[in-house]
């Protein structure tokens, strides 16, 4: 009578090392996602910087990239839950003609990935940067601030999530930024990022995400 129980028990014991093995899978395939991701845009932006030609006024004007803190509560807005960080990289692109009239803004298009498997999102919009206090405030001509207004596609949850997760409520979300730097050499700077992305309203759900950390930008 003990042999069929321990033929269960042995059966149990397969599937549960199974279930650990497409863990442990699962996990490497994040892992594996994130530095994937991270190498392509990594390589991309050291070989923008590399030198450029005299000839080669450059489509793309700058990258940056950085790490922020994921889903955080920031002065009262929001309701933190989703883990980790997210590792981000933004081109950033010369302003067409026809944007003078709206400032010269750059075009823009970003990505950041979860660390923890959490919401990825890809986004594309407007930037405008410079230091509109001149000539009011003599302040250091390195310091600099940026502005951004776009939309962004994720693949978080909609209407259902576990309780570690957000219900952001479209797969289609609008993007704000703004970003205060440092111009460290005429090539490098550094700059602390606050993006925010929901869907306005616009949803029956709209637990928005807000995104925080530090960024280095290299100009081409």
């Amino acid at each position: 009578m003990r042999r069929p129980h321990a033929g269960r028990g042995a059966r149990w014991g397969q599937v549960h090392q199974s279930l650990h093995l497409l863990r442990a899978t699962m996990t490497l395939v994040r892992g594996g996602r994130l530095v994937r991701w991270t190498v392509v845009l990594v390589v991309l932006v050291a070989w923008r910087a590399g030198p450029a030609r005299a000839t080669d006024a450059g489509w793309i004007e700058e990258g940056r990239i950085g790490v922020l803190a994921h889903d955080i509560r920031v002065f009262g807005l929001g309701r933190p839950g989703e883990p980790g960080a997210d590792v981000n990289l933004e081109l950033l692109f010369a302003s067409p003609p026809f944007l003078r009239g709206l400032g010269a803004p750059r075009l823009h298009l970003g990505l950041s990935v979860n660390t923890a498997g959490a919401t990825d999102y890809g986004y594309v919009g407007l930037t405008w940067s410079g230091r509109p206090w001149r000539p009011l405030l003599a302040l250091p001509d390195a310091l600099f601030v940026a502005g951004s207004l776009g939309g962004s596609l994720h693949d978080g949850h909609l209407t259902t999530a576990p309780p570690e997760r957000k219900r952001l409520g479209s797969r289609l979300l609008f993007r704000e930024s703004v970003e205060v730097g440092y111009q460290l050499t005429r090539r490098v700077s550094v700059s602390a990022l606050f993006d925010h992305l929901s869907n306005a309203g616009l949803a029956h759900y709209n637990q928005s995400l807000n995104n925080l950390g530090l960024r280095v930008g290299v100009t081409f």
